[in-house]
């Protein structure tokens, strides 16, 4: 499991750093926040496209040349983001990054779900907390690094951590099986009323994780944070998913995952709504832990969904569907939170992302209501 763990943390650090850098960004080449919403949006809709696309080919026998191939264009993502300056060189930059991360994703999921069946929940869950951990340290190395050094320093330093990880994928066994999954798989899954409730439990969650990477950063530097507060925050905001995140999956295994997301996102769509209308920066950090907890239970819970609801020869079609849906909901989400707090500001953003929270949360106990299928109560 630690090989295939520290992948995808590796992963993660490289999207997580971009969000402590939006502020300074902003200052330093005059994007406004539409512009800055594009940028988190162009990752999303990229991974989306390579988990939608890509994803089945994992079945099918490829998944070591997916992981090695998509750290590959992340490292490029990272190193071209260290020398752009034009909007539209940050933008190609987080659409190669989005490409590498959803092509990595699926593969490694399937990997781990192939190598213990039984215990999907714990694993998925350990998983989870590496790509936290990755997360945590991301933004953390990012406002160190332009602190001390320059804007760019981050960028330098996280291309070359891929470059080492790329290495090291050469000697991993990254052998998950060949099953040769039906050119249909997309198709029949959506077909499944598990599958669709844990979508609509999808869409609920990356609603308000791409209000929260477009809009957090420029939210408390408007409420008088440095930099290195940023960075510090959403750091601190992934600490309880480190530890909760592999009790959360196999809380989601025997208890079932719809019911335990459903707990979780509701703590969530609170959270969310209270951003909008605290007064004080420390009131909304101390509503950020609160939430980062709800989190720990709804992200392995996702994927356990997906993972028990899907049959045995969609195991990464599913997760590359519930991760495309995922992303396209946080890109689109991303590209309107910028919009909508550059012309409305917080209350606008954190209310409309709250109320389209609950609307699929609702539609994800719909599709379930009455089943007596055991993966999805």
């Amino acid at each position: 499991m630690l090989p295939y763990c520290l992948i995808s943390a590796c992963m993660a650090l490289g999207y997580g750093s971009i969000y402590t850098l939006l502020a300074d960004l902003r200052d330093r080449f005059g994007f406004t926040g539409t512009q800055l919403g594009l940028i988190v949006a162009a990752g999303f809709f990229a991974g989306f496209a390579a988990q939608l696309v890509l994803a089945r080919y994992a079945d099918r026998g490829h998944a070591a040349f997916m992981v090695r191939a998509g750290v590959l264009v992340a490292a490029l993502a990272m190193l071209m983001s260290a020398v752009a300056s034009a909007f539209w060189a940050f933008v190609l930059a987080r659409l190669l990054l989005g490409l590498g991360s959803g092509t990595v994703g699926p593969a490694i999921r399937r990997i781990v779900i192939t190598h213990d069946p039984e215990h999907v929940g714990g694993n998925l869950g350990r998983l989870a907390s590496f790509d936290v951990a990755g997360f945590l340290l991301g933004p953390l190395i990012a406002a160190i690094a332009a602190e001390v050094l320059s804007i760019r320093a981050p960028f330098w330093f996280l291309g070359a951590v891929l470059v080492v990880v790329l290495l090291l994928t050469l000697r991993l066994d990254l052998t998950a099986g060949t099953i040769a999954a039906p050119r249909r798989a997309v198709r029949d899954l959506v077909a499944i009323p598990a599958v669709q409730a844990t979508l609509c439990m999808a869409v609920a969650f990356y609603v308000t994780v791409g209000m929260f990477e477009a809009i957090w950063s420029l939210l408390l530097k408007d409420h008088g944070a440095e930099t290195w507060l940023i960075g510090l925050t959403l750091s601190l905001f992934t600490v309880p998913m480190i530890f909760l995140a592999p009790i959360g999956g196999r809380v989601a295994q025997r208890r079932g995952p719809v019911h335990v997301v459903t707990v979780s996102l509701g703590v969530a769509t609170v959270c969310t709504f209270a951003y909008g209308v605290l007064p004080s920066l420390w009131m909304l950090l101390g509503v950020s832990l609160v939430h980062a907890m709800a989190d720990s239970f709804t992200m392995p819970g996702n994927q356990v969904s997906a993972a028990l609801a899907s049959p045995p020869e969609h195991v990464s079609s599913a997760q590359g569907l519930l991760g495309a849906t995922g992303l396209a909901t946080a890109g689109a989400t991303g590209l309107l939170a910028g919009f909508l707090y550059e012309e409305w500001g917080r209350f606008a953003v954190t209310t409309t992302s709250a109320v389209v929270m609950i609307g699929f949360l609702l539609l994800a106990r719909l599709r379930v209501l009455g089943r007596a299928d055991a993966l999805a109560t």
